[in-house]
């Protein structure tokens, strides 16, 4: 089992580095009606950095716990970016997307931890 929550402060700490919003983890074990066990979700203002901001999630994770993501999509458009590390999904929106799908609403059941610089 890896070290989840390490993990969790890592990716967020990435998000951080490359000048991420409102970054925040869900805790959806709770709930028990999702595919994974945590999300985490930042926004930022262009394409440019959400895809700056998935580089640097993904440079991280492997060069500090060795995890390759199982697949990663969106960085085309850069407008959504998900990569989906198996117990942990990341979520990368510019900003109005995120304001659009509102993904913290959908699982409001979910323990929610805010992360700042």
């Amino acid at each position: 089992m890896p070290m989840t929550k390490n993990e969790l402060s890592l990716i967020a700490e990435a998000m951080l580095d490359k000048k991420a919003q409102q970054v925040c983890s869900l805790d959806l074990r709770k709930p028990g009606a999702s595919i994974c066990d945590y999300f985490v979700i930042c926004h930022a203002d262009s394409g440019t950095q959400v895809t700056a901001i998935a580089d640097h999630v993904e440079d991280m994770m492997y060069a500090q716990c060795q995890r390759k993501p199982r697949c990663s999509q969106g960085k085309e458009n850069a407008f959504w970016v998900i990569i989906d590390y198996g117990d942990i999904v990341v979520h990368i929106f510019q900003t109005a997307y995120r304001l659009f799908y509102r993904l913290e609403e959908l699982w409001a059941d979910a323990d929610v931890k805010h992360y700042t610089e």
